[in-house]
């Protein structure tokens, strides 16, 4: 039998019994989460190449993440690959631009070019790793966010 009809006032009036939140239910880890930063611009000079890296550094709990916490170094030529390969991966995401190439070599390496960098691909790499089909779909996102020894795999053009 289905129940009589209660006004919304006496439903909301009652007081039920409520436990008080413990400590680590207030402040806890949220149940899934995924922090991604890019930082730590550094430039080298090989001598013959002069080239900027940046540090990726990962925080999560979601399952589909090999680690709870990374950190990797990749250069913005290693971000152009993965944005390749997530666009022949899928075409039900669409892959956000990457911050534009710096023509003049000149301006290249100054501090205010690579801080500009830095922040549109820690942009472009929060976009694409909060993205729920690529967090779970892509093993070659989770590999450039968290494998020391990230190696894409050539895309082949016929």
């Amino acid at each position: 039998m289905p129940k009589p009809f209660q006004p919304i006032s006496d439903i909301l009036n009652t007081t039920s019994p409520t436990k008080p939140q413990s400590f680590n239910e207030i402040y806890g880890e949220p149940e899934n989460f995924l922090e991604i930063e890019v930082r730590s611009a550094q430039t080298h000079n090989t001598g013959r190449e002069v080239f900027t890296d940046y540090e990726v550094v990962c925080r999560t709990n979601i399952p589909a993440f090999k680690k709870r916490h990374s950190k990797v170094r990749r250069r913005y030529s290693d971000f152009v690959r993965l944005k390749q390969i997530l666009e022949t991966e899928t075409s039900r995401v669409v892959i956000p631009s990457l911050p534009g190439k710096i023509l003049l070599n000149s301006n290249k390496f100054n501090d205010l070019n690579i801080e500009k960098r830095r922040q549109g691909l820690e942009k472009f790499l929060s976009i694409v790793s909060g993205h729920p089909l690529l967090q779970t779909g892509s093993k070659t996102l989770i590999d450039f966010i968290q494998d020391d020894k990230w190696d894409p795999k050539p895309l082949n053009y016929y």
